[in-house]
């Protein structure tokens, strides 16, 4: 996705994600939903989690769906606070409810406010929700790798709680799917070492299972496979128990490279994703082969992990199909839900609309059609994955009469940076669910490439959950900042109006502006995969930077504001950044030593002020992914494989040669210091040295020669990283302001930014 092609150029694409086998009867240990016992055991246990010793002032009771929509009641009964719903999200949803309008807490990805009074409030009138979103939809392929790679059990428990609090009752599925490929090839007759050169590290499997690459970043080992099946066992366990339906994937016609030589007659496609990886090679759908390997698949994953019948499949996803003969383009549609339901009478084949976006020169109103004609309507649900900016439904006919869901993309790659589109996400659903032509809109969703940041946005798009109005963004704000912060405070009220006008009223680019310091060293406005181009005026956000520093002695101690804080001046200190590099171009165009000098320190201190400032919270450190990544190594062979996975993906994504690197830059300590620092470092004393000779300095002989020492890095271990904060956020952010505001309103004043 995003402005790389990160999704394979199949000739064939209608093998691509997760197509699922067209042979033999349904097979496999069905999973159907939890009975109420089970959804009321697990929802006990996350109001326990969260609640702790206040756990008992609640009861959870069970009651009918409106309608066949999801309900929640909340209401005080003989000094309890009955928590009712028709499945365990639901129930889930009202404790959330009671926490952000009754406690005024707010749990998120970026910290917690979860101080309670001695005495709960009372529900004096019953409340009662429906939403009138059947789905709601959540993850990205992308999100596993670019910001899930590494998690265990206890991130993963914290994350499913959080999902149903806020709703989400149809999260895609993936972890555990190397040890059902591993049985499936093994029973083929793969060998270790044979299945070695196909299965990627774990920083790559997304790509891996989408047929772009094999290989990268392993091999492989068996004790991640085995690990990573009993968490997915957990998962699914969990998920299932509040009710979800997740969904899982199955035979993508990826199969390992030496297929060729162990069966010469089949019918193999040779594709290469143009990113710089070896070809891999695809099973064509016509193969006799295909039905038996996607049986076998489908059986061995059901036997592990049940299913609830939705399968994710995507045809010509990135990919100009090789024919727009919409006879063609049907008979292709029908023989991927054959596959499907000729094993599962049940399935639903889920798919991305991404490509009618991506790839709109070529789907036209006849080929769209073509493509969705040979599916029974209630057998397909179309994933409208980009629809705060990009929107496919309203130039479709709603897609045809096929059900559909609403998603917010915000994030690629991973990257750092606040962004987003508030006023879309508040209340472009609603006006979509209200409008006539909207046709079968069934659901809303999260489809970022990377989570874990900009949580106020995430948590506005979830508020649509249970709601068919729009949202009033201004009101939202203020609740959400008493909710975050654990008190009313009128002045950062005003900071967060200041956030929504700029950084959170971002424009149709993909994805938010990142910082040129992160690109590789360059005198161009913009990098390689880097984005800078801002959509607001950066002298205004400085103004919600001063307010966050004057009002700290007010807020200080609350998690959420210690992120926004530290989030917030990051952010103004990566767009300072920009400024600042074009005034080093001009003084090398200009040949002022002086000039060149001064603003080369500045730069390079900026860098040296974020890592700092940066050590100072766990959700901004290269050590914590780099610790994280090795703890699931059983050896010190492993621990190293699994630390260079997690250095190249955020760097190279590759070899040095890679045309994706800095695709998942991020702004981290460590990163910033050992990597982005001395990189620059490297860049301005060959610029000097082409100033004092007087001769041109050759910007593609240092990106040539700069590679190897990428490489270097990324192929390092160890290194004095810390996984733990370190520091004072408060002091250090005090001080750079100290230092930097002024100089800020100066330098943005003389360049007429």
């Amino acid at each position: 996705m995003r402005r790389v092609t990160l999704l394979s150029a199949l000739l064939f694409n209608l093998l691509f994600f997760w197509q699922c086998s067209p042979t033999a009867d349904y097979a496999g240990t069905e999973t159907t939903e939890a009975d109420t016992t089970e959804e009321t055991d697990e929802v006990a246990g996350l109001v326990k989690r969260i609640m702790k010793d206040k756990a008992s002032e609640f009861k959870i009771e069970y009651i009918e769906s409106d309608n066949e929509k999801d309900v929640f009641e909340l209401e005080s009964v003989d000094g309890k606070i009955v928590l009712r719903g028709n499945n365990g999200v639901s129930v889930a949803s009202a404790l959330n409810h009671y926490l952000k309008h009754f406690l005024h807490c707010e749990i998120t990805w970026n910290g917690s406010n979860l101080n309670f009074p001695e005495v709960f409030p009372e529900v004096s009138t019953k409340i009662r929700n429906v939403s009138p979103y059947k789905y709601r939809y959540y993850l990205n392929y992308c999100t596993f790798n670019y910001s899930m790679a590494w998690w265990d059990w206890e991130r993963w428990q914290w994350e499913i709680d959080w999902m149903a609090l806020n709703g989400i009752n149809m999260p895609l599925a993936l972890t555990g799917e190397e040890a059902i490929w591993r049985k499936v090839y093994t029973e083929m007759g793969f060998s270790k070492e044979e299945l070695g050169k196909f299965f990627s590290g774990p920083a790559y499997f997304s790509w891996l299972w989408m047929g772009n690459i094999d290989a990268w970043g392993g091999p492989l080992p068996d004790h991640w496979m085995d690990t990573h099946m009993d968490l997915q066992k957990k998962i699914l366990a969990k998920e299932r128990a509040f009710g979800m339906k997740p969904i899982l994937p199955a035979f993508t016609g990826h199969v390992p490279p030496t297929f060729k030589d162990k069966f010469p007659d089949a019918n193999l496609l040779q594709t290469n994703w143009d990113a710089g990886f070896d070809d891999v090679y695809i099973l064509n759908l016509e193969d006799p082969m295909f039905d038996e390997i996607g049986a076998a698949f489908l059986k061995a994953q059901n036997e592990e992990y049940g299913t609830d019948h939705y399968y994710s499949a995507d045809t010509f996803n990135e990919n100009v199909p090789p024919s727009n003969d919409s006879t063609f383009l049907s008979k292709i549609s029908h023989k991927v839900f054959q596959s499907m339901a000729n094993t599962d009478p049940e399935a639903v084949w889920v798919m991305q609309g991404w490509m009618f976006h991506y790839n709109d020169d070529f789907w036209h109103p006849t080929q769209i059609q073509a493509l969705f004609g040979a599916i029974p309507d209630d057998q397909m649900i179309i994933l409208d994955l980009y629809s705060e900016s990009h929107p496919v439904w309203n130039r479709t006919d709603a897609y045809y009469g096929k059900p559909w869901i609403w998603n917010m993309l915000q994030n690629f790659g991973g990257n750092v940076a606040m962004f987003g589109r508030m006023e879309n996400v508040a209340k472009d659903p609603s006006a979509a669910l209200h409008d006539p032509n909207s046709g079968k809109m069934k659901g809303i969703g999260l489809t970022p490439e990377g989570n874990g940041q900009n949580p106020a946005l995430f948590h506005l798009m979830l508020e649509n959950v249970w709601t068919s109005e729009p949202i009033n963004v201004d009101n939202w704000l203020e609740g959400y900042a008493h909710r975050r912060y654990g008190k009313v405070n009128e002045e950062i009220n005003k900071a967060w109006q200041v956030l929504e006008n700029t950084v959170y009223s971002g424009g149709l680019g993909e994805g938010g502006s990142e910082s040129i310091l992160v690109a590789r060293p360059t005198f161009e406005k913009q990098g390689h995969r880097v984005l800078t181009k801002l959509d607001y005026d950066p002298t205004e956000l400085l103004d919600a930077w001063k307010i966050f520093i004057e009002q700290t002695p007010d807020l200080k101690g609350s998690e959420g504001f210690e992120y926004d804080m530290v989030d917030l001046t990051r952010q103004v200190l990566a767009n300072y950044a920009n400024p600042l590099q074009q005034k080093i171009r001009k003084a090398y165009e200009a040949k002022d030593q002086k000039a060149f000098k001064e603003n080369t320190e500045a730069f390079l201190a900026v860098i040296e002020d974020m890592d700092k400032l940066l050590q100072t919270h766990e959700d901004f450190l290269l050590g914590k992914w780099i610790k994280d990544a090795r703890s699931w190594g059983e050896t010190k062979e492993e621990q190293d494989l699994y630390e260079f996975n997690a250095r190249d993906q955020v760097t190279l994504w590759g070899d040095k040669n890679s045309e994706l690197h800095e695709y998942s830059n991020r702004q981290w300590a460590g990163l910033l210091r050992d990597f982005y620092k001395p990189r620059w470092e490297q860049y301005f004393v060959q610029v000097a040295k082409s100033m004092e000779t007087g001769t041109k300095f050759d910007q593609a002989g240092f990106e040539e020669g700069i590679k190897d020492w990428e490489w270097k890095w990324a192929n390092k271990t160890g290194g004095n990283y810390t996984a733990e904060p370190k520091g004072d956020a408060y002091e250090i952010a005090k001080q750079l302001y100290d230092k930097y505001y002024e100089k800020m309103k100066e330098t943005y004043a003389s360049s007429n930014m």
